[in-house]
């Protein structure tokens, strides 16, 4: 018999796919305020308290929290996305994970980040009535230079690097069963256990040409080039690839400057794709998929929205920070009648160095969730994994997306991920994070 991914992956991992109830996690979880109390989540956490778990304790968590309040012996076979229509890009909660920086690093090695980011599942809220959540992976294929490998903390292992047309990161993939279960799979496992949390998928990628190599099998690897048509097939089939694993979210870094629209704020290295090459490749990737449901977010795309809405995204980011509450809700109410194409509130975002107190964090996040007058005209909103759970205080979101460095005192994975976040304020901190989204699911 045919196992579905999530089984696949236990039976790989030596574990039995039969599941038990886990009495703990349903004791401590937190609820959706009013009609959404069935939407369930673990707040009041540091991640090492997930993280330190197996993935089958994941998974009897996940199967334990089922909005539902269906308890399944196995993992289901057939999941679906949560359905928020085609148009769901437009009002959802983008929060990014940097999965490279929650992988088991062990000797000097960094992989299984996707293992991570499924024993982290839990802690993230579920979508609410109205609009959707969604993860949005830091990385999935390899990165250029130290794929797999752990750097000190200041030396330059950067995830703005990719490598295309060769398989996933070892940072995310726990190559050591692949005999068993493909990367493909692995990937798969993640997705269907987030859908079944009621949680969208998604993934960021660079589009800076000499940021980007093609790997060859017969020659050295290639710089790529929006010129060359056989690179921007490969791009396509890559990002095709993926979607139909059920990610249905892509995350465009440097998306304002496509076309050479303002580049004098361009930071990027390398030359970018022509507007019309960026609207044929959206359109592919949505008729190669057959889906019409697939979420495109721009970064930084925040000037002539009606430029980003016909280039075929769905959000942009860094319009508005959400320190002004009523000014969230201003831009709400003045760009209610977009419905396909909406700029959106930023609580931080990658090249965020820290620097905010817990209070700014969380008056942002409040701003993002509420900030509107109907829950139908809510804007777009972006998070870091560090708005859900603070980092330690000495480094940041933008320092780990440009270093891959370990925590650990004792070398230890289980140290690096007790070092890595903040501890006892960062535990008081999520718990009232996870306060305000209890009472967003209800809208």
């Amino acid at each position: 018999m045919k196992l579905n991914a999530v089984n696949k992956l236990l039976k790989a991992l030596g574990e039995t796919t039969k599941l038990e109830y886990n009495e703990y996690s349903n004791y401590i979880g937190f609820h959706g305020i009013g009609n959404a109390y069935n939407k369930r989540w673990l707040g009041n956490i540091v991640p090492a308290d997930l993280l330190k778990l197996s993935v089958k304790d994941a998974v009897e968590i996940i199967v334990t929290l089922s909005e539902g309040g269906i308890f399944y012996n196995k993992f289901p076979d057939y999941i679906e996305t949560p359905n928020y229509g085609d148009k769901w890009g437009r009002l959802a909660n983008y929060i990014e994970i940097n999965d490279r920086a929650i992988a088991f690093m062990d000797d000097g090695c960094t992989c299984k980040g996707i293992l991570s980011c499924i024993k982290l599942l839990p802690a993230i809220p579920p979508s609410a009535k109205s609009w959707a959540n969604c993860i949005i992976l830091s990385q999935i294929w390899q990165n250029i230079y130290g794929d797999a490998y752990e750097k000190g903390p200041f030396e330059e292992n950067s995830i703005y690097g990719l490598r295309l047309n060769a398989s996933y990161s070892e940072n995310i993939i726990d190559y050591s069963i692949v005999d068993k279960i493909t990367p493909e799979e692995q990937l798969k496992a993640f997705v269907d256990l987030a859908h079944f949390r009621g949680i969208k998928v998604g993934f960021r990628h660079v589009i800076s040409a000499d940021q980007i190599k093609v790997a060859c099998p017969n020659h050295d690897d290639e710089i790529f080039s929006w010129n060359n048509s056989k690179h921007i097939e490969i791009y396509i089939t890559e990002c095709v690839k993926l979607m139909n694993l059920g990610f249905e979210c892509m995350f465009i870094d440097s998306a304002k400057h496509i076309g050479g629209y303002d580049m004098a704020n361009y930071t990027g290295v390398g030359a970018l794709p022509e507007y019309h090459q960026m609207q044929y490749i959206l359109n592919e990737i949505r008729l190669r998929t057959g889906k019409t449901n697939i979420s495109f977010v721009g970064e930084k795309s925040s000037d002539d929205f009606e430029r980003y809405r016909l280039m075929g995204l769905n959000a942009g980011t860094d319009f508005i920070t959400g320190d002004n509450f009523e000014a969230v809700r201003s831009l709400s109410e003045r760009l209610k009648y977009y419905r396909d194409y909406a700029p959106g509130v930023e609580v931080t975002n990658d090249n965020n160095e820290g620097g905010l107190s817990y209070e700014q964090k969380l008056n942002r996040i409040n701003s993002a969730l509420f900030g509107y007058y109907l829950a139908s005209d809510k804007l777009p909103s972006f998070m870091q994994m560090n708005d859900l759970f603070p980092l330690r205080y000495d480094t940041s979101t933008h320092h780990l997306m440009m270093t891959n460095p370990s925590y650990s005192t004792d070398g230890t994975a289980l140290s690096h991920w007790e070092n890595l976040f903040a501890q006892d304020d960062g535990r008081y901190y999520n718990k009232c994070a996870g306060e305000l989204f209890a009472y967003a699911l209800n809208l």
